[in-house]
This record gives C-alpha cells, structure tokens and sequence, in this order.
C-alpha cells in the first residue's frame, strides 16, 4: 500500500512537471519563431532559459497559491481581497526578483542596453512585475476552478453513495416486512398440523430449514439470478404443498435462457401467496398455479396465474406482499418496471412483472 501511494504521488509530480516543461517550451518556440519571422536570430538558449525559469518557479509556488485559496474558500470577498491582493503583490515581486537574477546569472545581458544586474532590474521591473502579477491572478483561478471540480466529483460521489445505502436500508426493510408475514403463516400452519399429523408438520419444518437457509445465503443481494429465486420458490410451494396436499396443483414454466437474469431477491414468493391466499384456496375444488417467465426484448416477463375465485368486481384491494412488490420494483427499477394485476381469460387472476432484462455476472 506505501509503495502504490508513493508510485502515484511520483505519478502526480511528473505530470505537474511535465505539464509545465511542455507549456515552457510552448512559448520558448513562440519566442523564437517571432525574433525569426521579425528578422532577427531566435537565439534558442536564451527564450529557453527565460521560460523555464519563469515557469519552474511558478511551478514550485503552486502550492502556497493553492494553500491560500483553500483559506478563502467560501470565506466572502473581503477575506478574498484582504489575503490575495497583498499575497498577489508579494508573490509576484518575490517571483519576478527570483526569475531575472536567475536569467540574469544564466544568461547575462546579451545585447541589453544595460550593464548591471541593478540596471536589468530597472528596466526589466514594471513589464514583468506587472505580468507576475498577472499570472498570480491566472494560477490561483485555475486552482480554485479545479478545486471546485474535485469537491464537486467528491460531493457527487458522496451523494451516489448515501443513496445507494438509503436503499439498500429500504429494501431491506421491505423485505424484513416479508419474511415475517410468510413465516408466521407457516408457523401457524405447523402449529395445527402438530397434533392432527405429526409427520407432516416435521415435513413442513424441514422445508421450512431449507427456505430460511437460501435467505440468509442471500440476505445482502438486492437482486438474485432468477435460478436462485425459483429454489426459493420450489421451497415455498413444497411447503405449501405438505400443507394442502391434493386441494394444490403448480407448475414452473420458465425459459432456460432467462435463469441467469436478474431479479429483486424474494420477488416471487409473496405474489404466489396472494394468489393462494385470496384465490385458490378460497374455493372448494382444487386449484393450480403456474410461474411463468421468458423473455420478452429487453424486459423479462415474470407471471403468476391462479385459477382461483379471481378479482372482486370493484376491484383488488392490495396487502402487504403487492404494495411491498411495487415498492422495491419502483426502488430498483424506477418507471422501468411494473407490475399489473389483471382477470385471467377463463377464470383467475394474473399477476404480470415487467423488468429490465440483466443478466447478472457469475
């Protein structure tokens, strides 16, 4: 971890570098290319040496310009001019003093009118002091532009992650919401066939062991491969066959090439319970249920049918597992799923899931 933190700030250093080497080198070929197209010798060295010096020393004063700027960030604009305007004299005699001696002792006069260093400085003062002045002001808007960008990302950033925990806590909740639902049912099923038939009731409670085992095995997933939640499936029905016996009939009609695809974990299970609750098992003849899925462009179709009572002439009122159904759908999915609840041709009821077709990665 050390070495990986110090191969990118190295990373960094040289970017930096690089970064102003190139835009020295930019302007020391602009120099030289105008002394040419005006007649006069480019004389390389000499653009170079004022350009790299000029630059490198703006280089190394980036970071107090960008400690500064962090002292005035959203501080108001008199703090803002009470600190730059006095820094950005400063810094830039500082600057244009260290960039002219230095070009001074490297270079020397050339064909200057002047003699001294104390004459270069003279005649070299009110154009570069002005122009430091000037890049001060240029820098420190480029650093606070791109600090502005980082707190953004990292707000943004931020922000995509209370939300992803937000819901997460909230599909958790809704499916905490179920499971006690279906296992009070069960419980309760169990309960009455512990004394009226004793072997069946253990039935129910190994079947019941294996259902709560693939929850906990997938407490975490928000979505599961549709092969996962059609075991979840299997272990409710034979539940909840040990429980009817003969009065229930079911059938899983699922496309082989939509096991992979993604769905909301335990999306199936309160749908089939609707369908025995309020309508197959509320006749007195034995019914049948049917789990359908394929696929259907880019959505997966997921339907659950029953050849129940059917829906009441003014309509479905809708209990814990639909409203829960619809709530994680619309958190998951948004207005990119639905579910509709619908009168089957023949009798019954149709509860049809339309979803995203994802395949999940093994």
């Amino acid at each position: 971890m050390p070495d990986r933190s110090a191969t990118q700030r190295l990373k960094t250093w040289g970017l930096i570098f690089g970064f102003w080497t190139l835009l020295a080198l930019s302007y020391a070929l602009s120099g030289g290319l105008s002394s040419i197209s005006e007649g006069d010798p480019p004389n390389w060295l000499r653009n170079l040496s004022w350009n790299l010096g000029n630059f490198w020393l703006w280089m190394a004063l980036v970071p107090l310009l960008g400690w500064l700027g962090r002292q005035t960030a959203g501080r108001g604009w008199r703090r803002f001019c009470a600190v730059h305007v006095p820094a950005s004299l400063a810094v830039g005699l500082a600057q244009m003093l260290g960039h002219l001696v230095l070009f001074w002792f490297l270079s020397g006069p050339g064909r200057m009118p002047v003699h001294t260093l104390g004459q270069y400085l003279r005649m070299e003062f009110a154009y570069s002091y002005h122009l430091a002045v000037l890049t001060y002001w240029i820098v420190l808007a480029a650093l606070r532009g791109l600090e502005s960008r980082r707190r953004l990302r990292d707000e943004q950033l931020r922000s995509a992650l209370l939300e992803s925990q937000l819901a997460q806590a909230q599909l958790q909740a809704l499916r905490m919401q179920l499971q006690p639902h279906f296992l009070f049912n069960t419980l309760n099923a169990i309960s009455a066939l512990a004394l009226a038939d004793p072997l069946q009731a253990r039935l129910m409670i190994a079947r019941l062991s294996d259902f709560l085992r693939l929850t906990l095995e997938e407490r975490h997933a928000p979505q599961v491969p549709l092969a996962r939640e059609l075991e979840f499936l299997r272990c409710y029905l034979d539940i909840q066959q040990v429980r009817f016996q003969d009065r229930l009939g079911t059938r899983l009609d699922v496309a082989e090439d939509t096991l992979r695809a993604a769905v909301p974990n335990l999306i199936l299970q309160p749908l089939v319970e609707n369908a025995l609750r309020h309508g197959l098992l509320a006749k007195a003849e034995p019914g049948h249920l049917r789990v359908a899925g394929h696929r259907d462009g880019d959505e997966l179709v997921l339907r659950v049918d029953d050849d129940g009572l059917g829906l009441p002439p003014d309509g479905a009122s809708e209990g814990i597992g639909l409203t829960n159904t619809r709530a994680r759908l619309a958190m998951l999915f948004g207005a990119d799923a639905r579910m509709e609840l619908l009168p089957r041709d023949g009798g019954g009821t149709r509860v049809e899931l339309r979803l995203p077709f994802r395949e999940l990665a093994t």
